[in-house]
């Protein structure tokens, strides 16, 4: 096995690739988290390192951006939510969006191990990359759906009380007394119980959606490659290049949307187990 740059590589499987054999847990995906964070950091850190009251550069950018998403989510999860939620909202759209685009880097997943071929610098196939897209690991992905699913479980608590939340998934609602309250608690608990279900799965809903995403959009990107590499030497070098470009346009749309729709689904669920007791607090 030797590692050598490639044109493209021909098999793509789901299970990340360790990088140390007697360490498992440390996979190319799980390095490019690494670099991932590390260079968000970096950006914050210069954006904010000479703040002016003035704007301009970088700082400007980082202050639109934060603005943007700030606005965007106090307008679903309300004013009283905003101070205590925005700073994981706003940390899982940034640092998911930035995942998505640096999986479109030149050599993530196409610079590894493999079988040596005949092109010069190049593998027949590469079984284990050096760099792998972090969220077209579900590892990944589900280790952030269950991290925001335990905040919003004290979010939740800490807003309504555990009673509040039972009375709002299980309580019949409107006003309803006597009688007909009691006529109406066995469809309120069957109720509830399908919200109970259906908020146990998110977490699987927001790691697979943007999971099943990523890793097609990989996919893709990579089988075109392969179209090109399969043509005669020298073209396979240009079409390897040139056959997947409209496609590179394309993901870096689906990866825009899938951090905003990953990020509005998590506000939205914010806002829909404490908009009861907001609504309270406003009057």
């Amino acid at each position: 096995m030797e590692s050598r740059f490639l044109l493209a590589a021909e098999q793509l499987t789901v299970t990340p690739n360790p990088l140390v054999p007697k360490a498992g847990w440390i996979t190319n995906s799980m390095l490019v988290t690494v670099i991932v964070t590390i260079l968000v950091v970096i950006w914050a850190r210069r954006s904010t390192a000479k703040m002016s009251l003035i704007p301009s550069g970088i700082q400007n950018l980082f202050e639109a951006i934060v603005e943007t998403l700030y606005l965007t989510f106090e307008g679903i999860v309300g004013k009283h939510m905003i101070s205590r939620v925005f700073s994981l909202l706003g940390t899982l759209f940034i640092f998911i969006l930035a995942a998505n685009w640096f999986g479109l880097v030149p050599g993530v997943g196409t610079i590894g191990f493999g079988v040596p071929s005949n092109i010069p610098l190049s593998l027949k196939d590469v079984s284990a990359p050096l760099l792998r897209p972090a969220n077209a690991d579900l590892n990944m992905t589900l280790g952030m759906a269950l991290f925001f699913m335990a905040w919003w479980v004290f979010w939740t608590v800490q807003e309504v009380g555990v009673i509040g939340f039972l009375k709002e998934n299980f309580a019949p609602k409107g006003g309803l007394k006597g009688f007909l309250w009691y006529a109406l608690l066995p469809l309120f608990l069957f109720v509830g119980v399908i919200e109970m279900i259906s908020i146990a799965i998110r977490p699987v809903s927001l790691s697979f959606r943007l999971f099943g995403n990523m890793y097609a959009g990989e996919t893709l990107l990579h089988t075109m490659s392969d179209l090109g590499v399969s043509l005669p030497v020298p073209v396979n070098w240009l079409c390897s290049i040139l056959f997947p470009l409209p496609f590179y346009f394309l993901e870096l749309l689906v990866g825009l949307l899938q951090a905003f729709v990953f990020a509005m689904l998590c506000a939205v669920y914010i806002k829909l187990s404490t908009e009861h007791q907001e609504g309270e607090a406003a009057h």
